[in-house]
């Protein structure tokens, strides 16, 4: 196995830069006669806009332009798209109203963009934006997901009957009915995802600099190509005299994936104003209220199983918010998204799944890490453990009952999703042994020497993989003798310039310190998928090897020359990264005959060298998976959690690098844990958003986190021929119901049977005080 090759936990090369303040984000570029914009924002909820007075702002010190929704409207489309819109089970199409980039008429949650003012430095941006006099005619609000669709709710749009954006179904309704009316067992649970802002390191930002009637935008996205349809349509302009940049990206979570109105805004001020404009967000003012947000479900389910505990049926209805708008692609989110992965590991014989998306006066709602897999997985894996308790037997023993067997491989659910792969009950037993659940009892008894009740939990997850079916890559020698290679992806964090060299040294031989990755530009390649549904490795590294295969077809041509021998006579070695003339000691490296190569005559009509561009086809995802055991104590005084230890063992077929991928189990661990305990974003009856800073959303912590046993077992995929399984997402998917799973059974002598998230000391302490009081009073 070669020292920088797949399977090595090499050192991340990206690191360097990052700990040495030399890291290059959107925030950080500023370009000659730059200017400064500043949205402003409704403060209302729901609110008619009667009249918007920008005179006084006009004439404040510095102002070069305060834009309105008409601006917007004379040159271009004054809508951001939704790419995936959603029928109505009945076949009828569904409503998806779409995001202004500038509302004209009303406003529909706080936070909502109804001006952009463009000045020579931020802060007289800020001071003229405050001089924006609005007249708004307040309305009442919409705004809980429960209550959105009920008769008499204020409607977010008056087009959209009971605030129904769609009514969505998959499954065999009458089959699904028929197993629960005849199940020896039917298990009911009803449960709440709770709203979630991402809240990554790096705010949103953009600069926008349109100049001799072409565009070019930096912005932090999470794949850059995905921005040129919107930004031509804003624009009104043709989309290939666009070129959108992407440099270091501080964390995105699907929140960074999407386009959003100040980039549109940005774009039409540079264009405006004639010089460059820069936008960066503001925590508070921006990022609580304008970032799209994510989850935000209410899920009923009904689980059957027979007289010998074999799941039989499947029954769910979930409500999701959608916010005021249809984001890009939020109807997709708990629909087909969350579809794939609904049956989880289990052999569900049946099943029917009903979505209700549902408008309200809040900010939009779309995919947040993991993206409708995680809500799938919580409900699934709370379901399981709350039927194993109603059965009286142990949840572990349950599911190992009902898991898709390792020989029944492929196999498709009643999903319509076709696994290729899974070995369920040993990933299980090596949790297990790993997590020392053996021992749990001992340590149980000590937590209740201390008086605190501890409870173990166990989430078994399944994720798959999605976006773009295709991928590009591009191989290119260069004149100092580095190697990069161009994607289509985009790393937030994830290491993708470690993952990627790693690769090509597997493929091509070619020395790891020589090599480089260029990515987040959108003149490089024609096409690029971006980063999102755990997607990069399975996608890109697909791209990188077939652009590698391609570069040694071309060499052997330039070999053949080289050597003046045959083609047929030139073999490659990956493992030395050399050309060889069969049968002889006459070889030549790959990156000599590269450079080389340059000169020589080129092979058919391409253009001379070895470089190589690819798009790989992508046409089965990866169904990653793994089992994650939580152990927590419960302080029954403060109703304070205290997450103890936890185990991950998951299955992400052949790993490229381990270290990276402990990195990435890691931190999605963190953020499930984020959903389990801490956040929730929370809206009064008027649309106010209580929980809109630091202050009030509480986020995870380095010291709420125990350190984690986090190890892997190899299934290699079937469905690519790396054998890879995504990895991003996992952590999220899996440990909401394991910590959750965790907190039940700390408290389930006391009769506790449902715990919703996130579970805040609050929350907690409000349980155990209506449970034991009913103790006492028995």
């Amino acid at each position: 196995m070669a020292k920088f090759g797949v399977g090595q936990s090499v050192l991340r090369v990206e690191d360097q830069r990052f700990i040495t303040g030399t890291g290059r984000y959107t925030d950080d570029i500023s370009l000659d006669g730059q200017a400064y914009g500043v949205a402003v924002r409704s403060p209302e909820a729901h609110a008619n806009i009667r009249r918007i007075d920008v005179d006084a702002a006009k004439a404040a010190p510095g102002v070069l332009a305060v834009i309105l929704a008409d601006d917007i409207i004379a040159h271009g489309s004054n809508e951001l798209p939704c790419a995936i819109p959603m029928e109505n089970r009945d076949g009828s199409a569904g409503i998806n109203p779409l995001r202004p980039v500038l509302c004209k008429d009303r406003a529909r949650h706080v936070g909502d963009h109804i001006a952009f003012v463009v000045a020579e430095t931020a802060v007289q941006a800020k001071d003229a934006a405050e001089l924006v006099e609005v007249d708004y005619e307040s309305l009442p609000a919409a705004t809980h997901t429960a209550t959105a669709a009920d008769t008499g709710q204020p409607l977010v749009h008056d087009d959209v009957p009971n605030n129904l954006a769609f009514d969505w179904e998959f499954g065999d309704r009458a089959a699904t009915e028929s197993a629960l009316s005849t199940a020896a067992h039917v298990v009911e649970l009803s449960i709440v995802n709770n709203r979630l802002i991402s809240n990554p390191m790096e705010p949103r930002a953009a600069v926008a600099d349109y100049r001799d009637d072409a565009l070019t935008m930096h912005v932090c996205t999470q794949g850059g190509w995905l921005f040129l349809d919107p930004l031509a349509a804003v624009m009104g302009m043709d989309r290939d005299k666009i070129t959108v940049l992407t440099p270091d990206v501080g964390g995105g979570f699907g929140t960074k994936a999407f386009f959003y109105p100040e980039y549109a805004l940005a774009a039409v001020a540079s264009r405006m104003v004639g010089r460059p404009v820069k936008w960066t967000a503001e925590r508070s003012a921006d990022v609580f209220v304008s970032d799209v947000m994510g989850r935000d479900h209410i899920t009923t389910a009904k689980l059957g199983l027979d007289a010998d505990h074999n799941i039989v049926g499947m029954g769910v209805e979930t409500t999701a918010n959608m916010g005021a708008y249809c984001n890009m692609f939020a109807p997709f989110i708990p629909t087909g998204a969350a579809l794939k992965v609904l049956p989880g590991v289990y052999d569900v014989k049946a099943m029917v799944y009903r979505v209700l998306g549902v408008l309200t006066n809040t900010t939009p709602v779309d995919a947040y890490r993991g993206a409708g897999r995680p809500e799938s997985i919580y409900l699934m894996e709370r379901l399981i453990d709350k039927a194993a308790r109603q059965l009286g037997v142990e949840p572990v023993e349950l599911r190992r009952q009902n898991y898709i067997g390792a020989a029944a491989m492929p196999f498709q659910t009643t999903a319509g999703e076709t696994y290729d792969s899974g070995e369920f009950a040993k990933v299980t037993d090596e949790a297990r042994t790993v997590g020392d659940v053996a021992g749990f009892d001992a340590r149980k008894a000590d937590s209740a020497k201390s008086g605190k009740y501890r409870g173990i939990g166990m989430s078994y997850y399944i994720e798959s993989t999605m976006g773009d079916p295709q991928e590009a890559a591009k191989i290119r020698f260069e004149e100092d003798g580095t190697v990069s290679i161009v994607v289509g992806t985009q790393s937030n964090g994830q290491g993708h310039a470690t993952a990627y060299a790693q690769v090509l040294v597997d493929r091509l031989g070619v020395p790891f310190d020589k090599i480089q990755m260029v990515e987040g530009d959108t003149r490089e390649l024609k096409q690029g998928g971006g980063t999102g549904g755990s997607r990069s490795l399975t996608a890109e590294g697909l791209a990188i090897r077939k652009a590698s295969d391609i570069v040694i077809d071309r060499g052997k041509h330039f070999a053949s020359q080289e050597f003046e021998t045959a083609v047929a006579d030139i073999e490659f070695s990956r493992d030395d990264g050399e050309f060889k003339v069969t049968g002889t000691d006459r070889t030549i490296g790959i990156m000599e005959l590269a450079a080389k190569a340059k000169t020589m005559p080129p092979v058919g009509n391409q253009e001379p060298g070895m470089d190589a561009e690819a798009i790989a086809d992508i046409p089965q995802w990866t169904f990653p998976n793994g089992c994650h055991i939580a152990e927590v104590e419960v302080d029954p005084e403060t109703g304070v959690v205290t997450i103890e230890r936890y185990t991950a063992v998951d299955d992400f077929g052949v790993v490229v690098n381990p270290m990276l991928v402990a990195g990435q189990v890691h931190g999605g661990v963190v953020q499930g844990i984020g959903q389990a305990l801490y956040e929730h974003a929370v809206y009064d009856d008027s649309g106010q958003l209580l929980s809109g800073s630091l202050m009030d959303y509480c986020m995870p912590r380095a010291d709420g986190v125990p350190p984690m046993a986090v190890s892997t077992l190899e299934v290699p995929c079937k469905n690519n021929e790396m054998g890879v399984k995504g990895c991003g997402e996992a952590g999220s998917v899996a440990s909401p119901a394991a910590v959750i799973n965790a907190i039940i059974d700390a408290l389930k002598d006391l009769g506790v049977t449902e715990v919703d998230m996130p579970a805040t000391p609050q929350a907690v302490w409000q349980v155990l005080q209506a449970h034991q009081g009913s103790i006492a009073a028995e």
